[in-house]
Parts: C-alpha cells; structure tokens; sequence
C-alpha cells in the first residue's frame, strides 16, 4: 500500500515537471488577446473606430436635418390645406425610409468590412503562431477559452504577441 502511495506522489509531482521539461504538445492561444494587444490588431481596431465614428458623425447630422424638416411641417402644418401636408408628410416618410435604408446598408458594409478585416489578421496571425507551434515541437494549438485545465507553458499568448509584433508590425504589407 505504502509503494503506491509513493508512486501515486512520484507521479503527481513528476508530470508536471516533465511536461513542463519537454514543453506541451498541445499549445494554448487566446485570439481575443492577440488581435487586442498587438500592434496590428489594435490597428485594425482603430481604423474601424475612426470609421465607425465618421459614420455616425453622418448620422448625426442626417437626423438632425431630418429633425428640423420634421419640425418645419409640423409648424406649417396648420396653415396648411390636408390634401398638401399629405404629400409633404408622404414624401417626407419616403425619404426617411430611404435613408434608414442607406444607413442600415452602411452600417452593414462596415461591420463586413471588419470581419473581413479580423479574418486577415486571423489568417496572418495564424502563420506566425504556426512557426511558434513547430518550434516547440507541438502537434495542436487550441483556444484559450476551449481550455479547461492546463500547464502555464502551454499557453504561448504573450510569445505569439510579441512575435506578431516583429514578424506582421502593423500589418501593412
């Protein structure tokens, strides 16, 4: 009973030892991190805010203009005949469905335009974290947040950051 007590104890305190030696097989990354703290992915992140924020600078001064067009017919409304503010209050509708439609499309050639942009950093990154993977001889990189457990020397976040920083910078060609 004793030899497996000691077996037991010898094993718990020399895997992780040895693992730790050898370096992991299976190699851990946090992409979150990765597209935040390198210089790349922050500027990405940052052409997409100055661009998110020209875009609804746009909008502001669309609904402000609207606003005011709005507020202009409802004044002249009651000197108005009904049939004339029916087709001004109809045509006034008309162009703010337009320009919601305009605005949605935007909007959603922005928010395509930055997957697209994630997807290259991705890919790109993927490359370096590759050369990382083989170096250290192992066979598997996973998400950080697919990760229940782990050694600590298996998450190479900080290495791949540093590394993307040398190898991509900016990430301009």
């Amino acid at each position: 009973m004793r030899l497996w007590s000691a077996i037991a104890v010898w094993l718990l305190l020399a895997l992780p030892l040895a693992a730790q030696q050898s370096g992991p097989q299976v190699l851990i990354v946090d992409s979150d991190r990765l597209f935040l703290e390198t210089q790349y992915g922050r500027q990405i992140a940052s052409d997409l805010a100055a661009r998110t924020a020209a875009v609804q600078a746009e909008n502001d001064a669309i609904v402000a203009a609207l606003t005011e067009e709005e507020r202009s017919l409802t004044q002249r409304r009651p000197g108005m005949d009904p049939a004339a503010f029916r087709i001004e209050a109809a045509a006034f509708d008309a162009k703010v469905q337009e320009v919601r439609r305009a605005r949605d499309a935007m909007n959603g050639e922005l928010a395509a335009e930055a997957a697209k942009a994630r997807d290259m950093f991705e890919e790109r990154a993927q490359a370096v974290i590759a050369n990382l993977m083989l170096e250290r001889g192992a066979t598997l990189v996973m998400e950080q947040r697919n990760v229940i457990l782990s050694v600590r020397t298996a998450n190479i976040t900080d290495q791949a950051i540093t590394r993307i920083d040398q190898v991509l910078g900016q990430g301009t060609p």
